[in-house]
This record gives structure tokens, sequence and C-alpha cells, in this order.
């Protein structure tokens, strides 16, 4: 399949895009070596591959869960410049 400079205008008018003649040809010559290289791609047996939901086999690493000291609340809300209970109190911002 070979890119024409018609193409490239097309797809420029759609996307919004405005490109100098310069540029147009370039485009034109660069889309076309990638439009080859997935020609070659698509000429590939893929008949005894097995399809990937991943490209990479990963296996979920997770931590184990260990009890933690924490601080209490009191130690906590200690700095707190406004409290409610056991609870940070915020200036009311919606109304």
């Amino acid at each position: 399949m070979k890119i024409t400079r018609e193409e490239v205008q097309r797809v420029a008018v759609l996307a919004r895009l405005q490109f100098s003649p310069e540029e147009e040809e370039i485009l034109t010559g660069q889309l076309d070596k990638i439009l080859q290289y997935v020609e070659k791609l698509d000429q590939l047996d893929t008949a005894d591959v097995e399809p990937l939901a991943h490209a990479v086999d990963i296996v979920n690493a997770f931590r184990d869960d260990r009890v933690a000291n924490r601080p209490s609340s009191d130690s906590l809300l200690a700095n707190a410049p406004a409290r409610e209970k056991d609870f940070f109190k915020v200036p009311k911002i919606i109304e």
C-alpha cells in the first residue's frame, strides 16, 4: 500500500492540521515507511502463537500484611489546629 500526498492532505484536514508542502512530502514518506513495516508484520505466521492478555507475564507481587505499631488518635490529633472528638475539623468550603 502506497500513501499518496492527497491522503496525507485528507488526514490533515480531518485532524485540523496544516502542513507546508515540504512537511507533506516528509510525512508522506514517513507514513509510507510505517505502512510498509506493518505489511511485513502482517505477513508473519502467528498460527502457533498463543494469544496474550499482556505482553509480559507478571504476577502480582503483594506484600504480607503485618501488624505494626501505629500512633494513637490523640497523638495524631495533638497538633491539629481544630478537632472535634477523634476527627480533624476543617473550614467549610462548600455552601
